[in-house]
């Protein structure tokens, strides 16, 4: 916790003063241009990655960078998803895995999740993602199928069914490189990736 509290006092004394206009805006508005659906892992941080300010990301971040698909009741996923989408109006949607990460290990190697069941029922949100990578252990392939399979549970989502019947929001699969710092966005319809561009 010390840390957190001198960090806060670096942040006040030499992040601040320079955005100072930039959070006086942000006090009174909030109009993110992108959804950015990401794992909950400590080393992938969207901010960073996208050179992107405070205020122009809503982000989600779940263990996996899973997106159940659309069920009637409320979640937390749902409604962060509908809120970013129907109430914010962002206009692009990211879906972001990347490199080492270790939901997609534990599935691609099969770990024993018997101690953690809640994790192991979490995961249960990958199974069409095991069910399409060939080839048992492959954590990269597993990661990047694990995107599709999560592109194609958001779009079960009445507000973002809507917004692409309205053409008013563009999505993207992206895994992103830990090592490298890279991004590689996905063809949705093969299993080919490019840098983003």
């Amino acid at each position: 916790m010390p840390r957190l509290v001198e960090g806060h006092a670096r942040f006040l004394r030499n992040i601040f003063p320079a955005k100072t206009e930039l959070f006086a805006h942000l006090a009174t508005h909030h109009t993110p241009h992108t959804l950015f659906i990401g794992c909950s892992d400590a080393r992938v941080v969207p901010e960073l990655i996208t050179d992107c300010e405070p205020g122009q990301l809503f982000v989600i971040r779940t263990a996996g960078n899973l997106v159940p698909a659309y069920t009637p009741g409320a979640d937390s996923v749902t409604a962060s998803i509908e809120y970013a989408v129907a109430v914010l109006g962002v206009t692009d949607i990211v879906v972001c895995g990347h490199s080492a990460c270790g939901a997609m290990t534990a599935l691609a190697e099969g770990h024993a999740l018997t101690t953690a069941p809640a994790i192991a029922a979490w995961l249960r949100h990958a199974d069409a993602s095991v069910a399409r990578t060939k080839a048992a252990g492959e954590v990269d392939a597993l990661v990047r199928e694990n995107v599709r399979a999560q592109l194609a549970n958001l779009v079960t989502h009445p507000s973002v069914a809507r917004a692409m019947v309205e053409k008013t929001v563009t999505i993207r699969g992206w895994v992103f490189d830990i090592r490298t710092g890279r991004v590689h966005e996905l063809n949705p319809a093969n299993s080919s990736a490019a840098p983003a561009a």
